[in-house]
């Protein structure tokens, strides 16, 4: 029997999450299809590796000092990182949220310690969204640093340091593609530069939800969105400085349905319970996994995110009324529930 890991800085606890064969998505894709388990961070989220980095630079470069406020505004999973990060490390938090998302995002949240602020949603032109409204709560502090991880490039260094890494050394250096949504272009970006370090061959594939502009930038040249999603944290209007030299090859555009068929099927047939982007990242693996297949590429090994845990969303996705309120497809489970 394996002995567990050891760690003695509980910091060191973000980061060498597992990689799971998901056999359902595998089969589909008549290929292996990989899950890396980010609900495993300490804040059961991938975006624990990006606050750390970001409060770690903030550190070195002497923005933050002791007994200072890290400033954010997000769709929740990177306040709750931050915020894990900023009690570890003797900071306070404020956290800036569009008050659309999930209510365990914020019950989270003012368990963590960390003061929330919810501002209603609105286009990003708008300076009253989230983003603009954390920005200047930071600019009117003293001793506060604003994380800023859509344009924070150290966001992307924390995957090009160590999730891509992980997942080379653990597929033994053979991966054939790497897909995952986009809410900041941390991820995409910083796996898929490093992945392409190590084999310009892996393809990087764009998975996007619908009401995203991604998608027709990467396959026409033009920023434009069509349709809409209930995910969240992923979606994205504009080229962030993290998705900046990005090396996408393809792209992928996944309905919330069928995001929310896998979500369904992987827990129903895995055990796996995660949320939406999850669903719509393993989605675009199974797309991915069918292009190389049907190239002639010999049982290729596609790498994607699980984002987070479903229990993040249990008022929402797990909610029966929730979804027939947004007109989507009620888990048969739930029943009439």
């Amino acid at each position: 029997m394996m002995n567990a890991p050891v760690r003695t800085d509980t910091l060191n606890l973000i980061g060498n999450t597992p990689l799971v064969l998901l056999s359902g998505p595998s089969e589909a894709a008549g290929c292996e299809i990989w899950g890396k388990c980010e609900f495993a961070n300490p804040g059961a989220s991938v975006k624990d590796r990006a606050a750390l980095w970001i409060v770690r630079d903030a550190e070195a470069r002497g923005e933050l000092k002791p007994g200072g406020t890290v400033v954010e505004g997000t769709a929740g999973n990177t306040g709750i990182g931050i915020a894990l990060v900023a009690n570890a490390l003797g900071y306070k938090t404020i956290i800036v949220m569009p008050d659309n998302q999930s209510r365990e995002k914020m019950d989270t949240l003012r368990a963590l310690g960390a003061e929330l602020v919810t501002v209603p949603p609105t286009k990003f032109a708008d300076p009253n969204h989230f983003v603009h409204t954390s920005r200047r709560i930071a600019e009117d502090m003293d001793n506060a640093i604003w994380a800023n991880q859509f344009d924070n490039v150290a966001n992307r260094r924390a995957h090009i340091e160590t999730t891509a890494p992980e997942i080379w050394d653990q597929l033994v250096g053979r991966v054939d593609g790497f897909t995952c949504a986009v809410g900041t272009g941390g991820t995409l970006a910083g796996v898929g530069l490093a992945l392409k370090e190590k084999d310009e061959n892996i393809r990087i594939a764009l998975t996007d939800p619908h009401g995203a502009a991604l998608y027709n930038y990467y396959a026409e040249g033009e920023l434009k969105s069509e349709g809409s999603s209930v995910a969240e944290g992923i979606g994205q209007g504009r080229i962030t400085a993290n998705l900046e030299d990005a090396p996408i090859d393809t792209q992928f555009r996944i309905s919330d349905e069928e995001g929310l068929d896998w979500v369904a099927r992987l827990l129903r047939e895995e055990g796996l319970c995660l949320g939406l982007s999850s669903g719509i990242n393993v989605a675009g693996a199974v797309a991915l996994g069918r292009q190389l297949v049907s190239e002639g590429r010999e049982t290729p090994r596609i790498a994607t995110i699980l984002c987070d845990s479903g229990f993040r969303y249990l008022s929402t996705l797990y909610n029966a009324d929730w979804l027939r309120q947004k007109d989507l497809p009620v888990f048969d489970w739930l029943g009439s529930s």
